[in-house]
Formats: C-alpha cells, sequence, structure tokens
C-alpha cells in the first residue's frame, strides 16, 4: 500500500472471520477426508489479510504420538469461492498457495505471500460483490489435522468501478522434460500477477530445466507469444541457476534451493509490471534444448485478476498426482501417504 493511502480516511467496515469460537477452541478440525468451511460471509467489499497455520507436518509437542507427515502440506486444499460461483476462483494446496510446493516450508515474506515461521499468510486484496466462501479439505490418508484462521476483510461500496476477481490457478505433474510447462490460462479481461513455482529433476545434481523461458501469450497474439524470456530463473530475476543460493524478497525470491536433490521453489509477484490481457492469456515455459532435456517433477499456482467471479482452472487432482516429487526430506519413506 502507498504511504498517502495510509493516510487516507476510507468509508470501510473491519470485520473478521475467524476459528475461534470466543471459548476454549480456537481451530477447526479438519479430518482425514473431509471439507471445512473457515468461512462465510456476506456482503461487498474485499478481503484485505487471509492467515492460517495447522500441524501434522511437525512434531506436536503437545501430542508427541502423532504422526508427523510433511505431504501435509500439499494435500490439505484451500478453495474460495466468490459472489455463489459454482466453481473456486482459488484451489490450490496450502503449500504451493503460500509458496513452497515440496512438501516442506521455509520462512520467506513477500509482499503478499509468506510463511512465517509455522504461520501462513497472504495479502492479495481480493474483491467480492455478494460475499465469499473459503473452505479446506484434508484428502491426506494418514493424518487428520485443525485449521486456525483469520480472515480480516472490509466492507464498503468503494470498490472500482471494474475490479478484477482474485484467481489462484494451481497445476502440477512428471514432465518427461522436452514437453511445455503449464503455469495458466485465463479467458476474458483481467491480468496475470505472479506465481509459486517448484521443481524437482528425477536425476540427482540436475537444474537444466531450469533452461525454460517464459512464453506468454495475449490475446489475438495467440499463436505465436508476445512476451519471450532468456530463462526460467532469468523470469524469477535470478541468474546461473540461482548459483550463490536463496534468497528472499518482497516480489520475487527463492526460498528452496538443493541441488543435490535437484529442487528449486520459486516466487515472482507483479505490480507495475503484470501481464495485462483483454480477452485471453496463457502462460508457458518452454525448453529451447529439447533434445538434452531430462525428465522432472513441478507443481505450481498462478495468480491472476479476471473479469469473473467463476473458476477457470483445473481441479486439483488425486493425492497420487499430487506426489510427484521424486525424493521429499524429512520423511522416513518415499511411498505415497
Amino acid at each position: 500500500m502507498h504511504f498517502t493511502s495510509l493516510m487516507e480516511l476510507r468509508n470501510e467496515e473491519t470485520h473478521q472471520a475467524n476459528t475461534y469460537d470466543g471459548d476454549l477452541d480456537k481451530a477447526f478440525q479438519v479430518p482425514r477426508g473431509q471439507t471445512t468451511t473457515l468461512a462465510a460471509v456476506n456482503g461487498r467489499g474485499y478481503i484485505a489479510q487471509l492467515w492460517l497455520n495447522f500441524p501434522g507436518w511437525f512434531w506436536r509437542n503437545w501430542l508427541p504420538e502423532a504422526p508427523i507427515c510433511p505431504s501435509i502440506l500439499k494435500t490439505l486444499i484451500i478453495r474460495i469461492y466468490w459472489d455463489g460461483a459454482e466453481k473456486p476462483a482459488v484451489e490450490s494446496p496450502v503449500g504451493d498457495f503460500f509458496g513452497i510446493g515440496l512438501c516442506e516450508t521455509a520462512n520467506f515474506t513477500a509482499r503478499y505471500i509468506g510463511m512465517s515461521s509455522g504461520g501462513f499468510y497472504c495479502s492479495f486484496p481480493m474483491g467480492f460483490q455478494s460475499g465469499f466462501r473459503i473452505e479446506i479439505e484434508n484428502r491426506d490418508r494418514d493424518t487428520d489435522t485443525e485449521v486456525y484462521a483469520n480472515t480480516l476483510y472490509q466492507l464498503t461500496d468503494d470498490l472500482p468501478a471494474e475490479f478484477g476477481y482474485f484467481h489462484a490457478q494451481f497445476n502440477t505433474g512428471h514432465n518427461t522434460g522436452p514437453e511445455s510447462l503449464h503455469l495458466a490460462e485465463a479467458i476474458g479481461r483481467g491480468h496475470y500477477t505472479g506465481c509459486t513455482l517448484s521443481m524437482q529433476a528425477e536425476e540427482m545434481n540436475y537444474l537444466s530445466y531450469l533452461e525454460a523461458p517464459e512464453y506468454i501469450y495475449i490475446d489475438d497474439d495467440w499463436e505465436q507469444a508476445r512476451i519471450v524470456g532468456t530463462g526460467l530463473e532469468d523470469y524469477f530475476l535470478g541468474g546461473w541457476y540461482f548459483r550463490d543460493g536463496t534468497f528472499v524478497g518482497p516480489m520475487h525470491g527463492v526460498p528452496v534451493k538443493d541441488a543435490l536433490n535437484s529442487m528449486v521453489a520459486m516466487y515472482r509477484l507483479h505490480e507495475a509490471d503484470a501481464v495485462h490481457f483483454q480477452k485471453r492469456f496463457r502462460m508457458e515455459f518452454n525448453v529451447p534444448n529439447k533434445k538434452e532435456a531430462k525428465p522432472f517433477a513441478h507443481s505450481s499456482t498462478a495468480f491472476l485478476y479476471v473479469d469473473t467471479p467463476e473458476g477457470q482452472g483445473t481441479p486439483v487432482p488425486g493425492v497420487d498426482d499430487l506426489m510427484c516429487w521424486y525424493r521429499i526430506r524429512d520423511r522416513d519413506h518415499q511411498s505415497i501417504p
């Protein structure tokens, strides 16, 4: 938020939806195989801050016999519905949505997303005309959890005359190496405002999947990309396979890099450099030297604002497809949970 915006007195009514019942229970139980609504609000306004945390991926001193399974960062799914839409505009595993899809966490505090020493937050402003609903689904096969959440929202009639609904599209899978890595696609008017992307090669000590530059197709430039980059790590504003290791900043960063395990987690966010489209948008990463490309796994969440509340992303796949990684750190075994 700009300095002058902090001084501006606005006609807004501040509310919070949280999981605290005012007595003893501060969290909503989310057992395996169940979906829980965290917040359901009627009105006009915008979400200003979403924060949550949950156990399961670390040792609980208050419940020492409870299982520890970092895969719950991948099998716990967040969804957000705007204005009564049937399809969620936001649908993603929590790890990918807040920044890291590798079944692990790392501290970083970017401007709009982050992992704050056990907490997870999103500060993208998310407008709505008549209301919103946030739900959490636990797809883990072994781990029950409980979710602590605070959603601060402002009710106001002073939304922009033409505002875009916040969307988050998740994609994941195995890539043989030369295939395109699909990031996002949208129909309508809006702008792309960033992504998280986690990758891991099948072969140890291999990072050459970072050779793939971004290709962005906009409106009538649908057969030939309007924007083409110079390399995947270059899109995330690094270089030489992030040669000096991890870094985190307000708008871009690499919170995880493990060259031996061939894995990297990256994020980049856009403001003035957002990619605008009037009719349609598509973004992917393509390897120029396809003959030398080797297999890798990937997962990503792309952030967009679009002029419709109805979700356009593909549904989050089943657990077997979510657990695409070849190696997961801090696990006693490598089988799917």
